[in-house]
């Protein structure tokens, strides 16, 4: 075996994979160098003496190559390796995706904020109702004709099916179970733990029963406001209006009442606010002082919880209207189903803050 060409080609090996090609051709168990190796039985004494001699040292010179040249080529792939993977940190950085509250989130946090500055308390209910507190505490019993203008998801209930709020009510006690038609339940549950006076806001979804169309969807947000008190008047309700379209619409907006009906509310009003940037009117919602039999049912609900009657000689003013509308007049929008039904990221991005 010529053992110096044995080393010019491990010299020359031009990767692991081939260098453990010559390992194994040389001092494999098959390898050149190992079958010399078988050969020395056959030998003298003295001749085997000086093969061994010559072999071991063929053999020391193979492994300290082959070892020196792997570390070589292991350090040329690592190299390799990291030039591959390098990461140049003066480039900018790739700009992910980045997503944004939804357009009727935005205009919620808007009003809020409005609120709060004006010193009310923001609170949510639960959107699974009993039919007392959606219905007969607001003023509309069972025979009332506006029972007729919410059309209403009614629920299957088990028997002992209950309803989150104060005492956790057993609804087979407060008529049928359903999806909320307003967010005014929350008058009824609020003043039930509260005493006055107070004034509250109560953000939350609502469900109607009807066919959806441009301007009518079974699901959407409302804002409800409730202010109680012992002076409460009609001039405290258009104060309020008016600071909310001014916070809206900027110093020159103005707002104005138009006598209407709302069972939970007497007198009632549907209200506008004056758009000074684009000249016009809109039409939001509905407002008035509250029905004095909204506070009757409260102080009757309280006396059977055993609570003192506190809503005697108080006054109250109460308004609502829905977020979607909002945004539907501010922004032109032509078709409310663009908020939920159609998910279209093409209209969303519009109004991504």
């Amino acid at each position: 075996m010529d053992v110096d060409s044995a080393l010019r080609q491990i010299e020359a090996a031009g990767s692991l994979e081939a260098l453990q090609s010559l390992k194994v051709q040389y001092l494999g168990k098959n390898g050149l160098l190992t079958q010399q190796m078988k050969t020395l039985g056959s030998l003298t004494p003295e001749e085997r003496r000086e093969r061994g001699r010559q072999l071991n040292e063929a053999k020391g010179r193979l492994e300290a190559a082959l070892e020196a040249r792997e570390a070589v080529l292991r350090e040329k792939a690592l190299q390799e390796q990291l030039e591959k993977e390098a990461l140049d940190v003066s480039l900018p950085g790739y700009a992910f995706p980045t997503g944004g509250l939804h357009l009727t989130s935005q205009i919620l946090q808007e009003l809020l904020d409005i609120f709060r500055r004006m010193g009310h308390s923001v609170v949510e209910g639960p959107e699974v109702e009993s039919e007392f507190f959606n219905f007969d505490g607001v003023n509309m019993p069972e025979w009332h004709p506006a029972r007729d203008m919410q059309d209403t998801f009614w629920l299957e209930k088990p028997e002992n099916f209950t309803i989150r709020g104060p005492f956790a009510e057993n609804v087979n006690d407060l008529g049928g179970a359903l999806l909320r038609t307003h967010t005014s339940p929350m008058q009824v549950r609020y003043m039930i733990q509260h005493n006055p006076p107070f004034k509250i806001v109560v953000p939350g979804r609502v469900f109607r029963y009807e066919q959806t169309d441009a301007s009518h969807e079974a699901m959407f947000f409302q804002l409800e406001g409730l202010v109680v008190g012992p002076d409460i008047t009609m001039a405290d309700l258009k104060g309020a209006i008016t600071e909310l379209a001014r916070g809206l619409f900027g110093p020159e907006a103005k707002v104005r009442f138009q006598p209407t009906f709302f069972p939970f509310v007497e007198p009632g009003a549907q209200f506008a606010m004056w758009w000074a940037e684009r000249e016009k009117w809109l039409e939001l919602g509905g407002s008035g002082m509250v029905h004095p039999n909204v506070f009757k049912a409260v102080d009757d609900y309280r006396q059977k919880m055993g609570l003192p009657r506190a809503y005697e000689g108080m006054r109250g003013w109460a308004f609502g209207f829905g977020i979607e509308r909002l945004a539907l007049l501010r922004y032109g929008i032509p078709d409310i189903r663009y908020f939920y039904q159609q998910n279209r990221l093409s209209f969303l991005r519009q109004f991504r803050n």
